[in-house]
C-alpha cells in the first residue's frame, strides 16, 4: 500500500476545468477521477474510495454543497475542497459546517490548490505508515492469540512463561471477553503437555442433570438414554489439560465430586462400581468474584483453595486502552484476508471511536465490532460511520465526542490576533515559507494567515 497513488475526485460541469485540474493532480502525484455531477454521481460514490474530492459549488441538478453532504455519508474520510467563481461568506460557513477541507475561488491559485493536495497526500502517507506500522507491532507483541503492548499484558505474558512448565492447577479470572481461555491454551502450549490433547468444556453450557456424564463419563445403561458407554471430560483430556470455563457455575454437588478428582486423580463414571486414574492439567476460569460466591456458600472453600494455587487475573479492556489500535490492527488484518477486502485500516475518527468506547465486552466485543465494520465497508479504510453502525449507532462518549459544527467553526476562524509584519516574517522565514506550517504555529488558520499575508503586501 505504500506505493499506492492517492485518489482525486474532481466534480466540475465544465469540461476545461477537468482537464486543468486533472493535468495539474497527476503532476502532483494523484491518480484522477473526473465526473460532470448530477444524480449519478450521488449514487456512484459509495464504490469509488476517493481520498479527496474537489467539487465545483454551482452545479445543475445537484449542487457542491449535496454532493459534500453525499460524500460525507459515503466516506467521511473523503477530504472534500469546495471551488467557485461566486464566492459568499454564507457559502464558505456551510461549507465548513459540513466538514469542507478549504473553499478555493476560481480562478485558482495553483500554489494554494498544490498546497492543499501535498498536505492531504502527506497525510495519507502518514497514516499509512502508521498504519504498517500498528500491523507490524501487533505482530511482534503478539503471544499466544494474545496482542498487547501494555506494561499490565507484558506482565501477564511474562507470568504465563514462568509458570507453564510447573503449574497443575490454576484459576484465571476476569471479566467477560477478557480471553480466559487464551491463557489456559497458552499454559498447555508452553507446557510439557503441549503433545497431548487440550480438552475445553463450558460449565455455563451444560443442563445441570448431565454435569456429571459429562465431565465423568458414565456406562452403558447407567440412564435412560445411555445406550453406549462414554468417556467424560477427565478421561478424554487424561495426560493433558482439562479448561473448565465459568467454574462459578458448577453445582455444589457437583463440586465436591470434582475437588476429589483434583485431588486424587481418580473419576468414577456414572453407574460404574470402580475408578479410572486420570493424570490432568486442571485450569479452571470464571468471570465471578469466588471469594464472594464462598462468602455466601455457593462455592465451596476447599475446592476453591484447591483451584487458587495459581491465580492469573486478567484485566479489562478500559485498563489497557493503549492496546486498542494494535488489537484492531491485528483484527482487521485477519478479518480483510477472511472476506477478501483490502481493508488497510481506520480513520483517526474511527480510531478515536474505539479508544474511548466502553467496552463492557472487552477484546471478544471489540473484535465481533470490527468484524461487523469489515463486513460493512467496501473501501480501504474502515470509517468512523461504519464502527459507529458496528457498536450498534451507541452515543458516543463525551471525551470521544466530534466537535459541533460551531466548535469547528471556531477552530478553523479563530479570533482575529494582530500580527506585525516583522512577525509574520518571521515565523515565514522560521518555517521555510510553508503557510500551513506558519499557520499552525501562529494559531490561526490558513484563510486568517492569508489574509494577514495580503494586508502586508507578504502575500
Amino acid at each position: 500500500m505504500a506505493d499506492t497513488r492517492p485518489t482525486l475526485l474532481v466534480v466540475d460541469d465544465e469540461p476545461g476545468i477537468i482537464a486543468m485540474v486533472e493535468r495539474f493532480a497527476r503532476i502532483q502525484g494523484f491518480d484522477v477521477i473526473a465526473h460532470a455531477g448530477g444524480r449519478q454521481l450521488v449514487a456512484e460514490l459509495p464504490t469509488m474510495n476517493c481520498d479527496v474530492a474537489l467539487v465545483d459549488l454551482r452545479m445543475p441538478e445537484v449542487s457542491g454543497l449535496d454532493v459534500l453532504r453525499a460524500i460525507r455519508d459515503a466516506d467521511p474520510a473523503c477530504q472534500v475542497i469546495l471551488m467557485t467563481a461566486h464566492a459568499s461568506v454564507e457559502s464558505a460557513i456551510e461549507a465548513v459546517k459540513l466538514g469542507a477541507l478549504d473553499y478555493l475561488s476560481k480562478p485558482f491559485d495553483f500554489e494554494r490548490l498544490g498546497e492543499l493536495l501535498t498536505n492531504v497526500r502527506e497525510g495519507l502517507e502518514r497514516r499509512r505508515r502508521l498504519l504498517t506500522a500498528d500491523r507490524e507491532l501487533a505482530s511482534r507483541f503478539q503471544f499466544c492469540g494474545m496482542v498487547g503492548r501494555s506494561p499490565v499484558m507484558q506482565e501477564l505474558f511474562d507470568i504465563i512463561r514462568r509458570l507453564a512448565p510447573h503449574v497443575r492447577t490454576a484459576l484465571v479470572t476476569g471479566e467477560t471477553g477478557t480471553g480466559k481461555e487464551l491463557v489456559a491454551r497458552a499454559l498447555h502450549k508452553l507446557g510439557g503437555r503441549r503433545d497431548k490433547r487440550f480438552v475445553a468444556s463450558n460449565c455455563s453450557a451444560i443442563v445441570e442433570s448431565l454435569f456429571e456424564s459429562e465431565l465423568f463419563g458414565h456406562t452403558r445403561g447407567a440412564f435412560t438414554g445411555a445406550s453406549e458407554a462414554k468417556p467424560g471430560m477427565f478421561e478424554l483430556a487424561d495426560g493433558g489439560t482439562l479448561f473448565l470455563d465459568e467454574i462459578g457455575e458448577l453445582p455444589l454437588v457437583m463440586q465436591a465430586k470434582l475437588l476429589r478428582v483434583v485431588e486424587y486423580g481418580e473419576v468414577q463414571r456414572v453407574g460404574a462400581t470402580d475408578t479410572r486414574r486420570v493424570d490432568v492439567r486442571v485450569i479452571a476460569a470464571t468471570n465471578r468474584d469466588l471469594r464472594e460466591e464462598v462468602r455466601l456458600g455457593r462455592f465451596r472453600q476447599d475446592l476453591y483453595y484447591r483451584l487458587n494455587i495459581v491465580e492469573i487475573a486478567l484485566p479489562p479492556l478500559r485498563d489497557r486502552r493503549e492496546d486498542i489500535s494494535y488489537l484492531a490492527a491485528a483484527f482487521i488484518q485477519d478479518f480483510a484476508a477472511r472476506f477478501g477486502k483490502s481493508i488497510v485500516g481506520m480513520s483517526p475518527g474511527a480510531e478515536r471511536l474505539l479508544s474511548n468506547a466502553p467496552w463492557p465486552g472487552n477484546v471478544r466485543e471489540l473484535r465481533n465490532t470490527l468484524e461487523r465494520a469489515c463486513m460493512l465497508t467496501d473501501g480501504r479504510m474502515l470509517s468512523e460511520r461504519e464502527v459507529l453502525s458496528a457498536l450498534g449507532g451507541a452515543a458516543r462518549p463525551a471525551v470521544a465526542a466530534p466537535a459541533t459544527a460551531s466548535a469547528q467553526v471556531a477552530r478553523i476562524a479563530p479570533p482575529p490576533r494582530d500580527l506585525d509584519r516583522s512577525q509574520l516574517e518571521e515565523v515565514l522565514q522560521r518555517v521555510g515559507g510553508n503557510k500551513s506550517a506558519a499557520a499552525r504555529e501562529l494559531g490561526v488558520s490558513r484563510r486568517a494567515l492569508y489574509r494577514r499575508l495580503e494586508n502586508h503586501g507578504l502575500h
